[in-house]
């Protein structure tokens, strides 16, 4: 017997009262596996994929790409039959049955599922079901076919060309989350120490004229996707309540950059993951924001709030956007930790498994800048916290030192500041302290 379940929009924090649909990834008539993900979701502060909690064919959409609808509100209908019934964790039974869909509903059906001929929008966008599933078979995501909507690939295209004998030829490179990546040409810069990849681009979409229909001159149009509206209203918001202050101190990082050359290759070996520089300056940040707790502080209007757990927030960018989850009290881990928790967040990060909880209750904002090259940068503070701070690129350039020449790693650190809260002096103070938290790194620096 046949009978139809809604998805509904699930209740992803305590918090959320509302998400928007971002796009859909199936069509109607589309057959959905459990779990499988049907459409993106966007909040204020993530975007999500939502699975499904029944398997099933996809019969109806009720909500349409970028449309705000409250938390428990159904935003498609699955056909499902038999033992499938029972499983609703997540959906709800309707009185739908398959004999009373109706004409209109049949008609919706037709030609939905077909994947826009020449669409490859979505042909580089990965769930992580399909990573993992790539990872399994070792398989480069670039050699397989996707037949989902705009090209997307699919966990069926994955076991297709793992059936087909597709694996082999992708066993010379290593299968990972950045499996699919197309590789580039392009020459990393050289002058940035900690700089390992080139900074991919975002794609760029071309619309027809909302007005005319017809592209204009030397024109493209890009559609302001849902999480790209939910970027500018916050940072909006955070350049016209906050008065914003700027400063930059410059750092001698060569005794980091000698320990840290010295144990990275023991620490992959011992946990997997890579000893990037952020660690240390987590580790650097939070010490000095321990001697200057008013760094970790929120405006109140009537009252300043000083924070007294010392949650970082860490701003993760991808091809489309960024986010900036939070490692909650940073000052109970130690460097190690510190990576281990930068490798998860900045991981899950790219591949869009961010939840809610990971975003919440942020105190004081890192962003390391650096990994794109960059040298100077004016950051907007994540709002409602006092300060932003970026770790730029690490570079070797000539010092005088004792009235002599001398060959060092530099780095810069640029900070934005509350000015309600914080003035020049506190700050100058703060900036001092990691500057000597940074340069007294050295071979004898425990990691855990």
């Amino acid at each position: 017997m046949k009978s139809v379940t809604e998805i509904v929009i699930p209740q992803l924090a305590e918090s959320l009262v509302s998400a928007t649909i971002d796009k859909w990834l199936k069509q109607p008539g589309d057959h959905i596996d459990m779990y499988e993900p049907i459409c993106e979701l966007i909040t204020d502060k993530v975007s999500a994929e939502l699975p499904s909690t029944v398997a099933g064919k996809l019969v109806k959409i009720l909500v349409g790409n970028g449309e705000t609808v409250p938390v428990g509100t159904p935003v498609c209908l699955i056909e499902t039959e038999g033992a499938e019934e029972a499983q609703t964790a997540g959906g709800t039974q309707s009185g739908y049955s398959a004999a009373g869909q109706g004409a209109g509903l049949a008609a919706t059906m037709q030609g939905g599922a077909q994947v826009a001929e020449g669409d490859m929008s979505m042909r580089n966008r990965f769930s992580p079901a399909v990573q993992k599933l790539a990872a399994e078979h070792n398989i480069r995501l670039s050699d397989v076919q996707g037949t989902g909507l705009g090209g997307r690939i699919t966990r069926k295209d994955v076991l297709a060309f793992a059936q087909s004998g597709g694996a082999a030829g992708s066993s010379a490179s290593q299968a990972s989350p950045q499996a699919g990546r197309e590789p580039s040409n392009e020459q990393v810069r050289s002058t940035g120490l900690h700089l390992t990849e080139t900074p991919r681009l975002p794609t760029i979409q071309q619309y027809d004229s909302p007005i005319t229909g017809v592209p204009g001159r030397g024109e493209d149009y890009i559609e302001v996707t849902p999480i790209r509206g939910a970027i500018a209203r916050n940072m909006k918001q955070s350049v016209t309540e906050i008065p914003h202050g700027w400063m930059m101190i410059e750092v001698d990082v060569t005794n980091l950059v000698v320990l840290r050359n010295k144990v990275k290759d023991e620490f992959m070996k011992r946990e997997g993951i890579n000893l990037t520089y952020l660690a240390f300056v987590l580790k650097a940040v939070v010490n000095a924001i321990k001697e200057f707790p008013i760094m970790n502080s929120m405006w109140a209007v009537d009252k300043i709030i000083v924070k007294r757990d010392i949650n970082i927030s860490l701003a993760v960018g991808t091809e489309e956007s960024v986010a900036t989850p939070v490692i909650k009290n940073a000052d109970h881990k130690t460097i190690a930790g510190l990576a281990k928790e930068i490798d998860d967040l900045a991981r899950r990060g790219r591949e869009g498994r961010l939840t809610l909880a990971d975003m919440q209750g942020g105190t004081f904002t890192v962003n390391n800048t650096g990994s794109f090259g960059s040298i100077i940068t004016h950051p907007i503070i994540n709002y409602p916290q006092a300060a932003i701070m970026t770790f730029e690129s690490i570079v070797k350039r000539p010092v005088v030192i004792n009235d002599m020449l001398a060959i060092r790693s530099m780095a810069n650190l640029c900070l934005s500041l509350d000015h309600r809260i914080l003035d020049g002096i506190i700050c100058g103070r703060f900036m001092q302290k990691v500057k000597e938290n940074l340069e007294s790194f050295n071979n004898d620096t425990k990691l855990y």
